[in-house]
């Protein structure tokens, strides 16, 4: 074999695996030294190829894709920095559980280390945020069972529960230009269809001491189930079954698939109730906590007052204790601990439950007025942004959700009386960085999506924008745009005047319709809540990329939430202490 067909068979070999093995898509940087992968993706007819100039952005467009899809996403770029602009991405997906199978390509050997141009150390620079790092063999033509292994390796590794990314370094000796003429591209070491590896994850169940065990300690005990952020769409079910046969109420977070369930036993509104004095009466015995911790704040410090409680936290995808309150960490699946649970708590006696009573009206109470309040204000209430789209999102649409006061907003007002479109965020971070992208990459298994994003988080990532230009991606982002970080104004640096506005408040006074315009966007600016709907309505209509800037003051956004919020208070605490 030609050096030239040693290099086909060998990165033919490793992309025909990926496939075989569930990789439907690989998110591509251009770059000389990953030439031989780049080309043999563009030409496996089973694998569709998405380019993508800024490696940052192309990080998290891949992140998005494997969160909608739920299946690994390829992600190949270049040896040198372009490595490194990666490094965002692979952290969001190691603390959110996204498969990514990053793909670097490298100089050989020879050349590292030694002055030679576009080379750095590559070898395990993601560190412990990769689950497998592998440095790959240079290509040979006696290596079919190696690359191939490798390959279904990486699949099963980034996949199995807690999912995550992989790291696969490439190094490639010139000639770099792969030929795809040679007759055994794909086809070499194989005969049929199926992976080389047939990998399953299993479920992990409790055996039926330990069901006993904990039947017993939560029955007829003052308990909360608490869902985080989580998108297993089989717990809600049994869990809300669960709920009902304990006399538990349900604190699910708002990227939690049980929020999307009409319960009487869901607790929407806790976020707004426990920021106020919460009665000890309120005060659990027992919390079944699911999946990462809230998104609330409020819940965490209200957490904290509890003394000592039996506290469970069920939770495959790691450690994730970060008021280190955890008395039982069970390891088992979420949806095994409570199908193990639910026969026999439903064989418990019922008695009248003013635990369960007490949550529900105060929840009652605080729906009504985040619903329903009419807040006095010349200009337009951040918060009332989820309220109108609540109003005109449908089930089949994504909702994604920036972080800082977005989120936040989320929590508190997106209240839809119908049924829910699906709701992303990254929170595994927490960060600002790549959500355009993630966004962009999450709507290419939708028919249309929704972003809803402050002006800081918009400017940080505009270079996703091009993303919806060149595969014309159906998505509408909604720009808070406060000129500035929302969020600190709710944190104690705001009593700071003279450095507020240089470090936190970093208003940019940038008009955004320019950025739709670069990117072939429609653009739509709004003064009132009747203009937002209609403009709402028209970016549904609009193929590709829709802007709608809702302009906002960042004083009187804190001043409405401080003012909500504290009506709130008071109206619950007339429950608690009539």
């Amino acid at each position: 074999m030609t050096d030239q067909e040693i290099l086909s068979s060998y990165v033919g070999s490793f992309v025909d695996e990926l496939v075989r093995s569930g990789v439907n898509h690989a998110v591509v940087s251009p770059g000389s030294r990953s030439t031989p992968l780049a080309m043999m993706m563009a030409e496996h007819p089973l694998m569709k190829v998405w380019m993508h100039i800024d490696e940052r952005s192309a990080g998290f467009f891949a992140l998005g894709m494997a969160k909608s899809h739920h299946e690994p996403v390829a992600l190949l770029c270049s040896s040198g920095t372009a490595v490194a602009n990666y490094y965002p991405a692979v952290i969001e997906a190691a603390q959110s559980n996204v498969p990514l199978i990053v793909l670097t390509a490298d100089r050989p050997h020879e050349l590292r280390d030694n002055g030679a141009p576009q080379a750095i150390d590559q070898i395990k620079l993601y560190g412990d945020y990769a689950k497998w790092f592998m440095e790959m063999a240079l290509p040979s033509s006696s290596l079919t069972r190696y690359i191939r292994t490798a390959a279904s390796r990486a699949v099963a590794v980034s996949s199995r529960i807690p999912a995550g990314p992989v790291h696969l370094n490439f190094p490639f000796r010139d000639p770099l230009t792969p030929d795809l003429s040679y007759s055994g591209l794909f086809s070499d070491g194989r005969d049929d269809h199926e992976p080389w590896v047939q990998s399953t994850d299993y479920a992990r169940v409790l055996d039926d001491k330990a069901v006993k065990r904990y039947v017993e300690k939560l029955a007829n005990k003052k308990g909360i189930i608490v869902v985080g952020p989580q998108e297993n769409e089989e717990l809600a079910e049994p869990l809300y079954a669960l709920a009902e046969a304990l006399g538990y109420p349900v604190l699910a977070d708002s990227l939690s698939m049980c929020r999307h369930v009409n319960s009487p036993n869901l607790i929407e509104g806790y976020d707004a109730f426990l920021r106020g004095e919460v009665d000890s009466s309120l005060y659990p015995d027992v919390i079944i906590r699911f999946g990462a911790m809230p998104v609330s704040k409020a819940y965490t410090l209200f957490v904290n007052k509890v003394e000592s409680p039996l506290h469970l936290v069920i939770d495959e995808n790691g450690w994730r204790d970060p008021t280190l309150s955890s008395s039982d960490m069970p390891n088992v699946s979420p949806v095994e601990f409570v199908k193990s649970l639910l026969p026999a708590s439903q064989q418990l006696e019922h008695c009248e439950n003013k635990w369960l009573e007490a949550w529900k009206e105060l929840n009652e109470v605080t729906l009504n007025l985040l619903l329903r309040e009419d807040l006095e204000v010349e200009g337009l209430f951040e918060g009332y942004v989820f309220r109108e789209l609540g109003q005109l999102m449908d089930k089949e649409d994504l909702l994604f959700v920036g972080n800082s006061m977005p989120i936040r907003d989320l929590e508190n007002f997106f209240l839809p009386e119908g049924a829910r479109p699906t709701i992303m965020g990254n929170r595994g971070a927490n960060g600002i960085d790549g959500i355009i992208s993630t966004a962009l990459g999450a709507s290419t298994d939708y028919s249309s999506g929704v972003l809803v994003i402050g002006d800081l988080s918009f400017y940080h990532d505009m270079n996703g924008l091009l993303l919806a230009k060149l595969y014309e991606i159906n998505l509408t982002i909604v720009v808070v745009n406060n000129d500035g970080g929302g969020i600190f104004s709710f944190l104690p640096q705001r009593q700071e005047e003279k450095h507020f506005e240089q470090l936190f408040g970093t208003p940019l006074g940038l008009d955004y319709e320019h950025a739709a315009a670069l990117y072939g966007g429609s653009f739509d600016r709004i003064r009132n809540w009747e203009e937002f709907s209609l403009a709402f309505e028209k970016s549904k209509k609009h193929k590709g990329l829709s802007i709608i800037e809702v302009p906002t003051n960042r004083d009187e956004n804190l001043m409405l939430h401080r003012k909500l919020f504290s009506k709130i208070s008071h109206e619950t605490a007339k429950v608690l202490k009539p």
